[in-house]
């Protein structure tokens, strides 16, 4: 047998690719949902930590500080491994994906904050006040008139960061959920063959390639120097 058909024949069967591209689809179906819900969360959470945030109430800001920068620190594996077997001792049963889709939105949430946090500084001073010289109340203010533009200010690095945890999906793979490196696992334990990590592999890259060929043109279309 000639290297390439040795290579072949570990990461291309034709018959374990046919029994197993089902189970690899179902995980594919399962991370597109989890990496959906975690983007929705994450970033509305974030956005409103930054306008939280903005009030400037010390007390508040002490704590939302201080859980955006434990958040931003801790590994998410490490989050995701406390709160699977953490929760359960203090009487909380969360099934695995809450847990993944809870801890990967808490961790997009204090990144998308301090991005947003960013956003709502680089607005000109002169922004709030002549919005507030027209009779805007400071909320008002800063709903219509400061988040419009901060938000278009931080698209690019938001998209980014956003990529970055969604691929962090693959973590629920210690915790048992089934998304595409939990099915390719457990079809290679039973295989013996590298094949389903390679079928999960190219189901990756069909997944994320178009998404971060997608941030790539966002980043361009709204670079900050085009604000």
């Amino acid at each position: 047998m000639s290297n390439w058909e040795r290579f072949l024949e570990t990461f291309f069967r034709p018959d374990l690719i046919e029994k197993y591209w089902p189970d690899i689809l179902s995980g594919v179906y399962v991370t597109i949902q989890l990496a959906i819900l975690v983007v929705i969360t994450g970033v509305l959470g974030g956005l409103l930590l930054a306008i939280l945030r903005s009030y400037r109430i010390k007390p508040l800001n002490f704590i939302l500080i201080a859980f955006v920068d434990i958040m931003r620190s801790l590994p998410p594996l490490v989050l995701i491994l406390l709160f699977y077997f953490g929760l359960p001792s203090a009487g909380l049963l969360l099934p695995s994906l809450v847990v993944l889709w809870l801890v990967l939105s808490l961790v997009l949430a204090s990144f998308t904050e301090e991005i947003f946090w960013a956003g709502i500084l680089s607005v000109r001073k002169g922004q709030w006040e002549a919005s507030r010289s027209t009779g805007l109340s400071f909320t008002q203010t800063l709903i219509y008139v400061v988040i419009p533009q901060a938000v278009r200010m931080t698209i690019a690095p938001l998209t980014n960061r956003t990529i970055a945890i969604t691929k962090n999906t693959a973590l629920g793979t210690v915790i048992g959920v089934p998304e595409i490196l939990t099915q390719a696992t457990t079809a290679q334990s039973f295989s013996g063959s590298a094949t389903p990590l390679m079928m999960g592999g190219i189901a990756y890259i069909l997944l994320f390639v178009p998404i971060v060929i997608l941030g790539r043109w966002i980043e361009t279309r709204f670079a900050w120097g085009r604000t």
